[in-house]
């Protein structure tokens, strides 16, 4: 691994190496302790190693020896790789539709204009919620009726509002200038404790919980239930990455979800 064997590569820092040794020292000692030579472990004894071990674990172990074993062959210790053929399948967590009786009234029981309209965001328009902490007064446009995502790397997604989420940003904003009136800010969301900080820090994760402990359910969990239902209503996934501004390997997911008698090609 530190590139000085038979065929010289860029070598890897020791925090890997430690990292790799941690995880297959184990099972190294194992197969010792029965007399064991590396040139004597076959495909069954990786898979049952595997079988041992789940989800991270299994994952990483399987990495490291099919690297391992890999490199021994490459150095000619061994003349075979028995890992070849052997794969993990990682099983894809599927998005759980919230029954309806659950989201019926949902603002109604929430206290305030500032938990209403954090939770809207989420709720109608499928903005993620550490996203709706972020937004900037700047990134309203009442006359376009536009909201702008700013994402990393300069990308950004455009939301366009409906009647209702225009309601509660005016039912917002007048209560952000009635209490906080002097605040520079820059947030749209904004708190008693970072109305007038120096550093001007967007509202905290807690705040935006504060909301949705309202509420009974996760801001995760509502955010996934939006997507999954709009799905319902489709079966292209370009229409959910146009209307959430989601990765297409994320849209497809969320139809095969709401649609799982319709194949869809494999995004690439």
């Amino acid at each position: 691994m530190r590139g000085q064997g038979r065929r010289r590569h860029r070598a890897a820092d020791y925090a890997r190496i430690r990292r790799n040794l941690s995880t297959v020292l184990p099972v190294l000692k194992a197969w010792a302790s029965v007399g064991l030579d590396l040139r004597q472990i076959t495909a069954e004894h990786i898979r049952t190693e595997l079988n041992q071990r789940q989800g991270s674990q299994a994952r990483a172990l399987h990495h490291v020896l099919r690297s391992d074993f890999a490199a021994l062959k490459q150095e000619k210790v061994l003349c075979h790789n028995p890992t070849l053929g052997i794969s993990l399948t990682t099983a894809v967590p599927v998005p759980t539709p919230l029954p309806s009786d659950r989201l019926r009234g949902l603002l109604d029981r929430l206290d305030g204009s500032r938990a209403r309209l954090t939770v809207g965001l989420v709720a109608v328009h499928g903005v993620r919620p550490l996203e709706v902490t972020r937004l900037r007064l700047d990134d309203l446009d009442l006359h376009r009726r536009t909201l702008r995502i700013r994402r990393g790397k300069g990308h950004q997604h455009v939301v366009h509002l409906d009647v209702l989420t225009l309601h509660l940003l005016a039912a917002w904003l007048t209560e952000r200038r009635r209490n906080w009136p002097a605040s520079d800010n820059p947030h749209l969301l904004i708190t008693s404790h970072c109305a007038h900080h120096p550093a001007q820090p967007p509202m905290s994760y807690c705040a935006l919980r504060a909301a949705f402990d309202q509420t009974g359910m996760l801001p995760k969990q509502l955010w996934s239930d939006r997507v999954l239902d709009e799905a319902r209503h489709t079966a292209d996934p370009v229409h959910l990455v146009r209307v959430f501004g989601i990765h297409p390997h994320t849209a497809v997911r969320y139809v095969h979800t709401a649609h799982p008698d319709k194949a869809l090609a494999k995004i690439r």
